[in-house]
């Protein structure tokens, strides 16, 4: 067996929360002056052999469960860095909006980064561990209600970083500035509200996103990021659909 490296580290911690190891009741608090010490985790490791014993049975279950095949893509989905709109960015808002609206049917459009999303999907059979790797936090999802000029707080955000991940609104770059902004289809109103599928970690400020800030209600859907994903592609797959997704312009740049 090879020596246990940081991926086994990280795929164990994985395992304790996919699997349901890390669920329980007590929790430590440290107590003194706390002591750091830096180890090194790298092939000069001796193994244990009664570690290993004891923690095979785990990475097993864990690495069964991550070679799990839950769909498939159609077309590779890529996020180039230098395009303002990406297939990979359209899947994923899209599954953001879809999966938040059957609890909150009333949302409008969603938006996340391309940042955040840590792998491309390679045209070919999906798995569990291929959705860790896209979204390996904690993340869940929430719905702001947003004025409509904080609506346009977000859309220069998103005009300026070169355009990000966004489903139910459209929009153009002009000079790295937002212009005929669309929402749901008609131009975007300073004088009402929107309901915006985000997640946690940009609803609280992250990325430095702009016009979150101060939502006239905030919905958390207690739905991780990650497990909406998943939702989406079995659902599909037993649909008897291969993920298959385009660029449609919903964001364009004008120089």
């Amino acid at each position: 067996m090879k020596c246990f490296t940081v991926r086994n580290y990280l795929l164990l911690f994985a395992a304790a929360i996919w699997l349901g190891g890390a669920s329980c009741s007590r929790y430590f608090v440290p107590s003194g002056q706390a002591v750091y010490t830096q180890l090194q985790v790298d092939s000069t490791i001796v193994e244990d052999p009664n570690y290993v014993q004891f923690y095979t049975p785990y990475k097993e279950q864990l690495e069964a469960e991550m070679n799990r095949v839950i769909g498939r893509a159609a077309i590779s989905l890529t996020k180039p860095r230098d395009e303002p709109e990406t297939l990979l960015g359209n899947f994923f808002a899209d599954v953001l909006l879809a999966e938040a609206r059957k609890q909150v049917p009333g949302a409008e459009f969603a938006f996340g980064t391309k940042g955040g999303l840590r792998i491309e999907l390679h045209q070919g059979p999906i798995t569990i561990g291929n959705i860790f790797e896209l979204m390996p936090f904690e993340n869940e999802i929430v719905v702001l209600e947003l004025t409509g000029e904080n609506v346009l707080g977000l859309a220069q955000f998103i005009a300026a970083s070169g355009g990000q991940p966004v489903s139910g609104i459209r929009m153009e770059i002009m000079d790295g500035k937002a212009a005929n902004i669309r929402i749901g289809g008609k131009p975007i109103d300073t004088n009402r509200t929107y309901k915006l599928v985000t997640y946690d970690y940009l609803a609280n400020g992250g990325d430095h996103a702009l016009g979150l800030a101060d939502p006239a209600s905030r919905t958390d859907l207690g739905i991780k990021v990650r497990e909406a994903l998943i939702s989406y592609v079995s659902n599909e797959t037993d649909a008897g659909n291969d993920i298959n997704v385009q660029l449609d312009g919903r964001i364009t740049r004008n120089q």
